[in-house]
C-alpha cells in the first residue's frame, strides 16, 4: 500500500460505513460496479414527498477508497435532494477527472485528495455517489 494513498482516515472510514445493510422494501436500489477494479457497491433508498433521502442502505464490496467513499456518502446522505446528490456526483467526477482543485461540497470529501492522481481509483471512487444519485432519481420517478 502507498502510505499517501491510503492515509489513516481512509482506513478508518472503511471500518466505519453507516448504513451497512439493504432496506428491505426500498422505493429503489442501483448496483454499480467498476470494471477496472470489480469494486461494487448497492445503494438502496427511500424518499420522502419532497424527494428527500431518509434512508439508506449500502452494501459495499470495494477497495479502501470505494470503502471510504461509501462511507461519506452514507454519513451525510439523509436529508439530501435528488437535484444535490446528481450535483455532488458531478462534481466529483469533475473534480477527480481534473485532478487538483477544491474537493466537492461535501463533508469529508477532502480526505480522497491523495487520490487524485490515481486515475484508476476514480471509479472506485464514484460508485457509491453514482448509485445513490441514480436510485434516487429512480425512486423520485418511481412516485410521480
Amino acid at each position: 500500500m502507498t502510505a499517501a494513498l491510503y492515509n489513516t482516515e481512509i482506513l478508518r472510514l472503511t471500518t466505519a460505513i453507516p448504513h451497512d445493510h439493504r432496506l428491505v422494501d426500498p422505493m429503489a436500489s442501483v448496483e454499480k460496479r467498476s470494471p477496472i477494479c470489480g469494486s461494487r457497491v448497492t445503494v438502496d433508498v427511500n424518499l420522502d414527498e419532497q424527494d428527500r433521502v431518509t434512508e439508506i442502505g449500502v452494501l459495499v464490496r470495494a477497495c479502501a477508497l470505494g470503502q471510504a467513499s461509501a462511507a461519506l456518502l452514507s454519513a451525510h446522505i439523509v436529508g439530501r435532494s435528488v437535484s444535490e446528490l446528481a450535483v455532488v456526483r458531478d462534481t466529483l467526477t469533475a473534480w477527480l477527472a481534473a485532478g487538483q482543485g477544491e474537493a466537492p461540497d461535501w463533508p469529508g470529501l477532502d480526505v480522497l485528495s491523495p487520490a487524485l492522481s490515481y486515475t484508476a481509483r476514480h471509479p472506485s471512487i464514484r460508485l457509491a455517489f453514482e448509485a445513490a444519485a441514480e436510485a434516487a432519481a429512480s425512486a423520485a420517478d418511481r412516485d410521480r
